[in-house]
């Protein structure tokens, strides 16, 4: 990808006329049993966490299906990036406003981080629906 076709938003290079996406663990779970509702972002840039790769990791291995949790695995580890303290800081806070919800850690993060990079939060998690920042598909 040449440069000039590329922008930069908070060290994340995103190709022109590509919308960004944080996709939850959620998203990925969808887009690999074929959810039609998550066809338009097949070809969304990604960006998560290793957390969420591990959560669909493991949702893989629980239902038998080791052979899916390392393709999972291997496809999408390397839109996997890292994360600082203010999202730390963040998903706290957000785990601690939203505990009634049952929001897993995971999420809490993952959420956190979208917001402090400036892409949307795709996810169908129903804990998440009408919130800000959220781009909420079942």
């Amino acid at each position: 990808m040449k440069q000039e076709e590329s922008f930069i938003i908070n060290d994340l290079t995103l190709e022109e006329g590509k919308k960004g996406f944080f996709f939850d663990t959620y998203a990925f779970y969808e887009i690999i049993n074929k959810n039609p509702n998550y066809s338009s972002y097949l070809d969304a840039d990604i960006t998560t966490t290793k957390l969420n790769i591990f959560e669909l990791y493991f949702t893989f291995l629980k239902q038998r299906c080791g052979d899916l949790a390392e393709i999972s695995l291997k496809k999408y580890y390397p839109f996997a990036i890292d994360f600082d303290e203010n999202v730390i800081e963040e998903a706290a806070k957000i785990k601690f406003l939203l505990n009634k919800r049952d929001v897993s850690m995971v999420d809490c993060i993952g959420y956190a981080l979208s917001k402090q990079l400036g892409i949307k939060f795709l996810t169908g998690d129903s804990v998440f629906q009408g919130m800000d920042n959220v781009e909420f598909v079942k």
